[in-house]
């Protein structure tokens, strides 16, 4: 492990779409109970459904630090081909956004991946010390050289095409309890010099229930080099309505870095779940993307089938699997909040 004192940019690295070849995936293995009250126990069942179909495709690193936590996913999950289990220690289970972000070269250079700072949300879930360690961990585990930009970014925050363009929210990326002062232009410098941003397609707000502050892999989602799927919701009466038909209307006038204008298509909204009285942030946009599939979240809603199909239109030569995502979301995420993907190159 190395690291970096140039940006990467500068050194011919570039952030990768999802749907480009994947070495693996990496997740977090669940431990932490009080991300799902009173509801954890179906929560590593679901961890262990979606490595059994990952791990069909692709090879996948799970972080399981502690004796307790390894004994589980090792029960759960270490008999599968290509599961690789790590002594790693993680004070939650949401790989997405306290794991690195991994970068690729076009230049034939040493792997990288980019060590952002994490807070859990702007400090809503102390302690996170271990969380924030993550990326130096899978930089020493993967021999990746390592970018430390020294600011406080999640990995669900960020969506990119593989070609410069990448689409964030001012709701997290400008919140005040991330980076205090920091402004539209000092962000979209980091996004240049870290993820290779040409350009910055810029969101406003998120979901009712969602704690990241409006996380973009709850709203809209590159499925494409010109094409985005972006969630809708029909029903004015419905909390989300107004911010997520501004959002639509904002992407309908945007176009790429090189001038291309930008495709969007809509992506339903199950109906409002509740648990225990508090709105969950139930989106079909948080599918993970993985070689030959796509992970879709299933709600038990009639948009479940509409939210497929529309998927396995943008998809056609991947395999589209639900999942049912009830029980997962009580934590207040889905399969793309959990899952990293570790590109080929």
């Amino acid at each position: 492990m190395t690291v970096a004192s140039q940006p990467p940019t500068a050194l011919g690295y570039r952030f990768p779409a999802e749907w480009e070849p994947h070495a693996a995936t990496w997740l977090s293995w669940p431990h932490n109970r009080a991300s799902w009250p009173d509801k954890f126990e179906p929560v590593p069942g679901i961890w262990a459904e979606f490595i059994k179909v990952l791990c069909r495709h692709e090879a996948v690193h799970v972080l399981a630090g502690g004796e307790a936590v390894m004994a589980e996913a090792r029960r759960l999950v270490g008999h599968l081909p290509n599961v690789t289990l790590h002594d790693v220690p993680t004070n939650d289970a949401w790989c997405r956004d306290h794991g690195p972000m991994f970068l690729v070269s076009s230049q034939g250079q040493q792997p990288a991946l980019i060590d952002w700072q994490y807070n859990a949300w702007g400090g809503k879930y102390p302690p996170f010390d271990k969380d924030d360690d993550v990326p130096r961990r899978v930089a020493e585990i993967t021999g990746r050289r390592r970018f430390q930009p020294g600011i406080i970014l999640e990995g669900g925050a960020v969506d990119g095409n593989g070609q410069g363009t990448i689409l964030v929210t001012e709701q997290c990326l400008l919140n005040e309890n991330r980076n205090p002062g920091m402004t539209r232009q000092r962000m979209e410098q980091y996004l240049a010099d870290y993820c290779g941003a040409r350009k910055v397609l810029w969101l406003g707000e998120g979901i009712e229930g969602d704690d990241t502050d409006g996380h973009i892999d709850e709203l809209a989602r590159f499925v494409s080099h010109d094409c985005v799927v972006a969630a809708l919701e029909e029903d004015p009466a419905d909390n989300n309505y107004t911010p997520l038909q501004e959002n639509f209307a904002r992407l309908a006038q945007m176009t790429l870095a090189d001038g291309e204008p930008l495709d969007v298509l809509p992506l339903p909204m199950p109906r409002a779940k509740y648990q225990d009285g508090q709105r969950l942030p139930a989106s079909y946009c948080n599918f993970y993307i993985a070689n030959n599939v796509v992970v879709v979240p299933q709600f038990d809603d009639p948009a479940d089938v509409t939210a497929m199909s529309t998927l396995a239109d943008c998809f056609p030569t991947r395999q589209i699997i639900g999942i049912r995502a009830v029980d997962l979301v009580w934590g207040l995420g889905a399969f793309h909040c959990i899952s990293q993907q570790e590109p080929a190159h």
